[in-house]
């Protein structure tokens, strides 16, 4: 995922702001980490420089 993508990107549940955090970065591609939504205690994550936006179904 590129660095940059973070700001355009918002929870898919609430709309919320998400925040980023990152476990392996080569060369301003995030290979892995987390984005988190505080609105909605909500965790996303990032696995081989994919964010998984997916919202769980309950």
């Amino acid at each position: 995922m590129k660095r940059e993508l973070h700001r355009i990107l918002c929870c898919p549940v609430c709309k919320g702001e998400l925040e980023l955090h990152i476990i392996d970065e080569k060369k301003q591609e995030i290979v892995s980490g987390s984005l988190i939504c505080h609105a909605c205690s909500v965790h996303y994550p990032i696995e081989e420089g994919i964010p998984n936006l997916l919202p769980k179904i309950v």
